[in-house]
């Protein structure tokens, strides 16, 4: 399944119902390829919830949606797949969990050799970054531009980047050898979210 895996991977903000559905709705009208459910909240109700409008959504539209961290919570709503951390569990369990065409991604952050082990492992895909300052994350490791060179040299799986993108600064890494892009503030927190992913997935020439 990972190799249709390319452009503007939408990643949730934490805004929550009820304008969620929505907002998801118009970044995949602006060319999201990939959403992607991040939620810290500890509610499993509301995460259960949100995260069941969002399959509707992203089902109807064709694009798969990811949970993020929650292998438990990605097998009760029949997500496409999830997406793992450095403390979120085996990729095998995951694996066993989801099923054989479950869409599994792993963060790498400056670790190309995290990344040949995810690869090895069954990763559909792996990310890295953070590749600028981050509103989300302003503690995240950085890494460098240099670094997908070398992923797409020697990994055969899409590679995501991450970390403060934008249709600015968007470009550089696809130069370099991202098929993602990934943008949270950068496309929920625009005032008008449908063109700000527009924004991003005009950097991809397929689209």
């Amino acid at each position: 399944m990972s190799g249709h895996l390319s452009g503007l991977y939408a990643i949730t903000d934490g805004s929550g119902l009820p304008t969620l559905p929505a907002a998801v709705e118009s970044a995949i009208r602006g060319g999201a390829r990939l959403v992607q459910y991040r939620e810290k909240s500890l509610d499993a109700g509301r995460r259960h919830l949100e995260a069941r409008a969002l399959m509707e959504v992203c089902r109807g539209h064709g694009v798969p949606l990811i949970v993020n961290d929650d292998v438990a919570l990605a097998a009760e709503i029949g997500a496409d797949g999830v997406h793992l951390g450095r403390d979120d569990g085996r990729i095998e369990d995951a694996r066993v969990r989801l099923g054989p065409r479950a869409l599994i991604g792993v963060s790498c952050y400056d670790s190309l050799e995290r990344a040949v082990q995810a690869a090895h492992d069954g990763a559909d895909y792996v990310a890295f970054g953070s590749f600028f300052a981050s509103g989300s994350k302003p503690a995240a490791v950085r890494a460098a531009p240099a670094l997908l060179v070398e992923a797409r040299h020697k990994l055969d799986i899409p590679l995501c980047a991450i970390g403060g993108i934008t249709p600015q600064n968007g470009a550089e890494l696809v130069a370099a050898g991202a098929d993602m892009l990934a943008a949270i503030n950068g496309v929920f927190a625009a005032a008008d979210v449908e063109t700000a992913a527009r924004a991003y997935s005009g950097l991809f020439k397929h689209q």
